[in-house]
């Protein structure tokens, strides 16, 4: 009773305060200073007279208001005119926007979230490629050939074994077979070893421009960090966006029966077979529902035998996903290791055992990239999991398959890298197999993200076209049983993610990596759309458009996560090549930091020196964690809050049907 009246309380302050507000409307002039804060008339809950009477007094307040006050009424409403024309301006200049409306149209916000995901890729490499060119690439072309009276200052490395600051690039000599140019165009190679496109190329300690020095070592380490926070803050405010649409939705189960009954349908849908696709995902997402309430149901009544049965299922299965991931790597770090010891002494064998033999890492990469899903989703069957937790649980496995492979890789190339040998220690790396270590990494990301590209490509080509073809024209029964092609969201961001994180880890190594990354998600765009429309069919088990974009945003942000663990190895740790780049002269690439901070003068440098001191990091640490603390507190506190409110719903509808109840029992009695 007492929850009761304090319901009925809220409800009749709420109503109270909306009264007073619009009464206040209804009185006439507001007090000078007030009339801009003045709330729309289609944000008041008034009938449509009530609202024409507030409009014709507040244009009566205009004409006898002073003429300072008449001024900044009319800028104001100019200005939110000219804001909201530019903004309809920019949704029209917006990338492939009738191409996703489109889309979502015809097969609804699932897959359209899929593509909307794919432009903000392209979007965000091209920044990348702008930062990158910017402050790296152009300074150093510009400086190289002098353009603009400028000149470039090489210091060679003191202190150091002079064989370790030979580089001679195996570039084309002499005669040249055009299948050479194909090979070195797909490997990196050859005449694009010595390019702007990788790392080696960079070897300017400072550019002078006029009177101006432009360190670009600095440079090209401060926009490495730029891009890779650009990247972390523009996804995590995606994320936030997210986050608030799904945690919407995260409702207790008799809500999502009734959103899913009465808000389930997607108006954005005028295809007649996407509606009738959309009629089976709600059919398919209702018994998933009750499904899972079964399987609930049934965890509950299990004995204590079959808890014992079922958990070491469970153990045993995961022991064979260990063995399947252990094999998996194992092959990749063998793959990588052959294909580096014998890159070179294969050269005169043939162009075909060559070119396999540089791309044998990213073949063996693909082909785990492909079994491993597969192995995964047969044997998620035996866990007796539910079936929202089997589709969550088979994700995570795939997603940690794909971003492991590439740290596996990346393991297997520094294992080559970093030796303890005599040989090692005189330059600091293996400078016998890389004379440039930093273009050999550079040139394996290139390799792994230009054969990503090719696969996605002929899967298109040779496999999707001719299964749409033999579907359509061929009545064998195996055929149509396998059917066309389904549209996977899951899947195909799985493909984007992984390249996306090769090219966060392989902009450091090779500056125009975003630039192949932008060509390559727009290229990506409209062979998708083509499949989409001509040879598949959209997944018989979509995902809710909210739900997914942060999902999406949520694998992006581990392998953006993962993607500073091998960066910041390669910078911080491995010695850097003292026969090419811009950190020649330094031990490691971090290095160049503190030696520009020896050239600040000298009230800065104990500033600088403080805040990296305990003294400072201790207490900031501490306010930090005080912060996050409070905030905790107050989203447990805001919870709480929403929990009683929708208590106070519940109880009112109660309450409401009661009274309807004694209504009807009481028209009955008389």
């Amino acid at each position: 009773m007492l929850r009761r009246r304090a319901a009925a309380g809220d409800t009749q302050e709420r109503r109270g305060n909306l009264q007073r507000a619009a009464a206040a409307e209804l009185r006439g002039p507001q007090p000078e200073g007030e009339e801009d804060g003045a709330q729309p008339l289609w944000e008041l809950p008034l009938s449509i007279a009530e609202k024409r009477r507030i409009r014709d007094s507040r244009q009566a307040d205009i004409k006898y208001s002073s003429g300072w006050n008449q001024w900044k009424r009319t800028s104001s409403k100019s200005w939110k005119k000219a804001l909201k024309d530019i903004k309809e301006l920019s949704s029209y200049l917006e990338l492939w926007r009738h191409h996703i409306h489109s889309i979502e149209g015809k097969f609804g916000t699932g897959i359209q979230s899929y593509f909307s995901f794919l432009r903000f890729l392209v979007l965000l490499n091209f920044l990348m490629f702008i930062l990158m060119f910017s402050f790296v690439v152009l300074p150093a072309v510009i400086s190289d050939y002098g353009i603009f009276n400028s000149s470039s200052a090489k210091i060679y490395p003191k202190n150091t074994e002079p064989h370790c600051t030979v580089y001679t690039p195996s570039g084309n000599k002499g005669l040249v077979y055009f299948y050479t140019y194909l090979k070195d165009l797909l490997t990196g190679t050859g005449f694009l070893e010595v390019t702007v496109l990788f790392y080696g190329y960079y070897t300017v300690d400072a550019a002078w421009f006029s009177v101006l020095r432009y360190n670009l070592p600095l440079a090209y380490l401060l926009t490495t960090f730029a891009y890779l926070a650009l990247s972390l803050l523009w996804i995590i405010k995606r994320s936030v966006e997210g986050f608030k649409q799904n945690l919407v939705h995260n409702e207790d189960q008799f809500q999502s029966y009734c959103n899913k009954v009465f808000a389930g349908w997607d108006f954005c849908i005028t295809d007649l077979n996407a509606a009738r696709l959309k009629h089976r995902s709600l059919q398919y997402e209702l018994q998933t529902d009750l499904e899972e309430e079964r399987i609930k149901q049934k965890i509950a009544e299990r004995t204590m035998k079959e808890k014992l049965r079922i958990y070491s299922l469970r153990i045993f299965v995961n022991i064979i996903v260990i063995a399947v991931l252990s094999g998996c790597f194992f092959s990749i770090y063998r793959a990588t290791v052959f294909s580096q010891e014998n890159s070179s002494s294969v050269n005169s064998v043939g162009f075909q055992a060559n070119l396999l033999v540089q791309y044998l890492p990213s073949i063996v990469i693909t082909v785990v990239n492909f079994v491993a899903p597969l192995i995964f989703s047969i044997l998620i069957r035996f866990e007796d999991y539910s079936p929202a937790f089997e589709i969550k649980l088979t994700l995570i496995r795939c997603v940690f398959v794909r971003l492991a492979n590439i740290g596996v890789l990346l393991f297997s190339l520094w294992s080559q890298i970093h030796c303890a040998t005599d040989q090692c220690k005189a330059c600091g790396y293996n400078y016998e197999l890389y004379p440039c270590w930093e273009s050999a990494v550079g040139q394996e990301m290139y390799k792994l993200l230009m054969f990503d590209f090719v696969i996605i490509l002929a899967k298109t080509l040779f496999v999707d076209f001719p299964r749409k073809l033999l579907v359509t024209h061929c009545s064998w029964k195996p055929v149509q049983w396998c059917g066309l092609q389904e549209f996977g969201i899951s899947d195909n961001v799985l493909e984007i993610v992984y390249g996306q994180t090769i090219c966060w880890i392989g902009t450091f190594f090779s500056p125009l990596l975003p630039a192949i990354a932008t060509i390559k998600y727009f290229v990506i765009f409209y062979i998708k759309k083509i499949s989409l429309i001509h040879t598949c069919k959209p997944a018989s088990r979509p995902i809710r458009a909210s739900s997914s974009n942060f999902f999406f945003l949520v694998v992006l942000l581990i392998g953006l996560v993962l993607a500073f663990i091998p960066l910041g190895v390669s910078i911080a740790h491995i010695s850097s090549s003292k026969a090419c780049g811009p950190f020649r002269n330094f031990n490691t690439s971090w290095a160049v930091v503190p030696d520009t901070v020896l050239q600040f003068p000298t009230g800065l440098q104990k500033v600088l020196n403080g805040i990296a001191s305990e003294a400072f990091a201790v207490p900031f640490f501490m306010v930090v964690c005080l912060i996050m603390f409070y905030f905790i507190a107050l989203a447990g506190a805001h919870k709480k809050v929403v929990e009683q409110l929708r208590e106070q719903l519940v109880m009112e509808s109660r309450d409401k049907f009661f009274l309807i109840q004694k209504i009807a029992d009481a028209q009955k009695n008389s």
